[in-house]
């Protein structure tokens, strides 16, 4: 009935439009336009809704299909995920928290808790009260001069030039205000990063964007004057992405202004390609060794790796050149094969690269198997939005956590997926001017701080409900999974976990012997 009046009466109103413009051309036009006018100024100039900033009052059409048919904005957002869709439970609750608003539902669970893959986690009779604030992991090995304590929370990678500067400053804005790092994506360190002066992760990819060389090699001088700057607080070397995993990265021509032509050193007027392999070093001992420089060169400061986990024997070959070598990463970044990007070919979004769960609980146990996993902090990304995300990569073996896609959502993206076009709407991916200038910077890095923080709130009340009082307390067997209407299991039966060292005995266990046997230190090829 409700829906039946709405379309009624939205007819009505169109008929008596048309009809008055027939009989009264003139003053009614008048009576029309003004209203109309004033309307769209007013939606220029406010700066809480980028689509109504960039598209005054016809962007209000959004909301008025809202309120017709929800289901149609769920369509035309869900069936161009290529079969992965963001549902609107989690899109709801991503913009709830960056607006301060109501984050609760009534009527229960929303989700059917007999279905196969169903996951929870247990409560105790015994719950602790933990502070959002202290959910902070130190990141530092023996060789690390200038340990940062991190946020357990923090912003992906992603790139200025993929991102527009206001998008950027918004999400540095926020992370200054909130206190959690944000890392700068493999396109260079830029004034958008450094300006609002939240801490900044420095990515570096196979490109060397802001340290780079005219022919494209990595340059000491400029990575040590840059890396030495107080707003950056780690290095992250970036081997491969989970949503284009040995493929490079894509700038598109239509992107590259003078601005980000010159903060990469790049020239203009064509695709910026970043190699699908580093030019610094060619095997894992040369790896390590090149993590080793970079942390000298930056006064000592965390510095690990990125990576989709690919071949198993390739990883197990980093893990052989750390014993013998002796050279340990602060920590590695794992970006599960579901990561998403602005542009990439469909087949290696969906097909290419290992899921986090199984890339977390393996590189986990290789690093228990070799001893040196209490020196190393595993960062995890992969579509994680909520404080269950949070803490289930956690019991699964991860320290700390990124997120990209509920970031962008939190400044305003409504996955219109244009990010490859130049032409988003909401001023997030795109370098259009007057698309970008509908991102209020003031207003979107508050929502970026207000969803950091409402997450964590709600990791901590999680994990207190769960009679922990950290997250260093979390385990696999905190976790559960349904796998029929009668079999459930926690993921310390799903998966075997390695003991201190095991990789070092004289059998490996039976999972790792073949992969193991095959490793070599020098080399990435068997």
């Amino acid at each position: 009935m409700r829906k039946t009046f709405i379309i009624f009466a939205i007819t009505g109103v169109l008929l008596n439009i048309a009809l008055g413009f027939v009989w009264f051309p003139g003053l009614y036009g008048l009576v029309f336009l003004v209203p109309i006018v004033g309307v769209g100024i007013h939606d220029m100039i406010q700066p809480h809704h980028s689509i109504r900033r960039n598209f005054p009052v016809l962007g209000r059409a959004r909301w008025i299909l809202e309120m017709v048919r929800p289901e149609i904005q769920q369509y035309f957002i869900e069936s161009n995920t290529d079969g992965r869709p963001f549902s609107r439970e989690r899109r709801s609750l991503i913009y709830q928290r960056a607006k301060n608003d109501i984050a609760t539902l009534p009527f229960g669970t929303q989700l059917d808790v007999y279905e196969t893959g169903y996951e929870w986690v247990n409560h105790s009779l015994a719950p602790k009260h933990v502070k959002p604030d202290n959910l902070r992991v130190a990141v530092g090995g023996p060789a690390c001069k200038q340990p940062y304590n991190a946020s357990i929370l923090n912003i992906s990678a992603m790139s200025f030039g993929a991102l527009s500067k206001n998008a950027v400053l918004a999400l540095n804005g926020g992370a200054k205000m909130g206190g959690f790092a944000h890392c700068t994506g493999e396109g260079g360190l830029s004034p958008y990063h450094l300006e609002p002066g939240g801490d900044i992760i420095w990515n570096i990819g196979t490109g060397y964007f802001s340290c780079r060389t005219p022919d494209g090699r990595f340059d000491p001088e400029r990575f040590t004057e840059r890396a030495s700057l107080t707003n950056v607080k780690m290095i992250e070397l970036k081997l491969s992405q989970g949503a284009k995993p040995g493929h490079g990265g894509i700038l598109p021509a239509k992107k590259l202004t003078p601005e980000i032509a010159a903060i990469r050193g790049v020239p203009m007027g064509q695709d910026v390609l970043s190699p699908p392999a580093h030019t610094a070093f060619k095997d894992p001992i040369g790896l390590l060794r090149f993590i080793e420089q970079l942390r000298t060169l930056s006064g000592g400061k965390p510095t690990g790796f990125k990576l989709c986990l690919g071949k198993r024997r390739e990883f197990l070959s980093i893990c052989k050149a750390m014993v013998e070598t002796g050279i340990v990463p602060d920590y590695i970044a794992i970006d599960g094969g579901e990561g998403g990007t602005g542009a990439a070919p469909l087949e290696f979004s969906n097909h290419m690269g290992s899921p986090l769960n199984e890339s977390l609980v393996f590189v986990h146990n290789a690093l228990v198997g070799i001893g040196v996993r209490k020196q190393i902090r595993l960062w995890v990304s992969g579509r994680i939005t909520t404080g269950f995300d949070i803490v289930s990569k956690i019991c699964m073996g991860a320290d700390v956590c990124y997120s990209a896609r509920a970031m962008m959502m939190a400044l305003g993206c409504i996955q219109a997926l244009h990010c490859n076009t130049n032409k988003c709407p909401t001023g997030v991916a795109t370098q259009n001017p007057w698309l970008v200038r509908g991102l209020v910077v003031d207003d979107k890095k508050t929502r970026v701080r207000n969803f950091h923080h409402a997450t964590l709130e709600s990791v901590a009340e999680m994990i207190g409900a769960m009679g922990c009082t950290s997250t260093a307390e979390l385990r696999p067997w905190h976790l559960m999974r349904r796998f029929g209407p009668f079999e459930v299991k926690h993921y310390g039966e799903i998966f075997d976990y390695l003991n201190d060292g095991d990789l070092l005995l004289a059998t490996p266990p039976k999972a790792f012997a073949r992969a193991w046997n095959v490793a070599r230190a020098d080399s990435f090829d068997s």
